[in-house]
């Protein structure tokens, strides 16, 4: 496969027509760490408000029914990096070191061979920048991670856990450290300020950003003065609250941005996040759905989606009707900028742009996922959390499974989102017949 995707990685073909206007948009793709379904204001959060963030719903779209490629950072990214389901590039959980990653059964980093969103658009003419957490490869002992022009991207400003971080948040060789000029609690400032700064260098050309703080992981380190807003509630959750408010005052002060440059009106904003939540506070932080990070249940998986787009996505709209997956960005991101999609490549997701405009496409295929091979070195959730290792969806159902087909769960998701009532005995014919097609999407990347 490497060899057919670097040579397609070159050759872009074929045509668009999907009514987006001629002027490319500028795209910012925000993508939270670890934000549970129910932490905004706007999808029922009532730890603190967000009105910033909620401010995007109002404007643009908020969908109900995202999912992201994975329950963990490291995949979840890379399925949103390449289009494509992340076990097919070896990629099963966190990267940490070599023998972590070996134990899990993983990549040391992504391959650069693999498909990459900002590479397909840069070579038709975006300005790209990856500002925040990358944890696609490098940091810990892999020293030999590719850098981040292999991916397409002209600029960069990343973590610990990537290829070149950034001497400003990095003094020492971990994720953070009181040493760092940028204190902890002014890393997500610090990322706004970055890309308002590459935008700034590039008034003439669409621009392509990835900002992906490291905000809302743990550790909650908030700074004294957000934290005394809040004087009552166990230690953690305090920490937690104050967390989110400078998170959202920071998201505020992006889209204060853009108005100041003027290019609020051509600019695509998209807000999500790489997996639920965890810790989630008695499961307050899943918005009443089962599941944490690290498991398949819908807590660990479906996440907030909004999008802002004047002109282009209805304000105020809530889709609960499109069921989408962080593969389907790559197509439909190209589609929105009316690039064409590298010739040859069998991507996994799907060109959902029509969902950006206010008009819910029906997905063509069932979506899968793969989380927890084994019992060591994967970290579960306790209890009623953790999750078989192996999920489909395919309309309302949602089968999960073990790898010998010996244990399985189905869910109609229209009438049991929460995931409390196991009808796999009372339905066997769909239960076996998703089973069929889990599992014969799990030979195609299972050696």
């Amino acid at each position: 496969m490497r060899s057919i995707l670097i040579a397609a990685a070159c050759c872009v073909v074929g045509s668009t027509s999907h009514g987006f206007a001629a002027e490319r948009p500028h795209i910012i793709y925000i993508l939270t760490d670890d934000m549970g379904y129910g932490d905004l204001g706007c999808y029922g959060g009532q730890l603190v408000p967000t009105p910033n963030i909620d401010g995007l719903a109002r404007d643009g779209i908020r969908f109900e029914q995202y999912y992201t490629a994975s329950p963990i950072c490291s995949p979840s990214r890379t399925g949103a990096t390449t289009g494509m389901y992340p076990p097919r590039w070896r990629i099963t959980s966190y990267l940490q070191t070599r023998a972590g990653n070996r134990a899990s059964e993983q990549a040391d980093f992504l391959d650069p061979a693999a498909p990459s969103l900002a590479r397909t658009l840069k070579a038709a003419g975006y300005a790209t920048a990856h500002i925040g957490k990358w944890h696609m490869g490098g940091g810990r002992d892999v020293t030999d991670a590719p850098h981040f022009a292999a991916y397409g991207f002209d600029e960069h400003a990343s973590t610990h856990e990537s290829p070149q971080p950034h001497p400003d948040i990095t003094a020492t060789d971990w994720i953070w450290s009181g040493e760092d000029k940028v204190k902890r609690w002014d890393r997500s400032a610090f990322f706004v300020d970055q890309t308002l700064d590459f935008l700034r260098r590039h008034p003439d050309q669409p621009c392509y950003i990835n900002l992906w703080p490291d905000d809302t992981h743990t550790p909650f380190k908030p700074s004294d003065e957000q934290l005394a807003k809040f004087t009552s509630g166990p230690p953690r959750q305090r920490a937690f609250r104050a967390v989110l408010v400078e998170y959202d005052l920071q998201i505020g002060r992006l889209l204060a941005g853009l108005e100041e440059l003027g290019i609020a009106d051509r600019t695509l904003v998209i807000f999500s996040s790489d997996n639920g939540a965890m810790p989630t506070f008695g499961g307050v932080r899943s918005g009443g759905l089962r599941g944490s990070k690290l498991s398949l249940y819908e807590g660990g998986i479906r996440v907030p989606f909004i999008v802002r787009w004047p002109g282009y996505a209805p304000a105020g709209r809530v889709d609960s009707e499109t069921v989408m997956n962080a593969i389907d960005l790559f197509p439909t991101l190209c589609a929105v900028a009316g690039v064409p999609l590298p010739d040859g490549i069998p991507f996994d997701g799907e060109d959902m742009s029509a969902a950006l405009t206010g008009e819910p496409p029906p997905r063509a295929k069932p979506l899968f996922w793969e989380y927890g091979r084994s019992e060591k070195p994967f970290a579960y959730p306790e209890g009623r959390h953790r999750s078989p290792p192996l999920a489909i969806r395919d309309g309302d159902w949602k089968l999960l499974a073990s790898a010998d087909g010996k244990q399985m769960e189905l869910y109609d998701l229209s009438q049991d989102r929460a995931e409390q009532n196991n009808i796999a005995e009372a339905q066997p014919e769909v239960a076996q017949r998703l089973l069929k097609q889990l599992l014969a999407w799990r030979a195609t990347w299972a050696e």
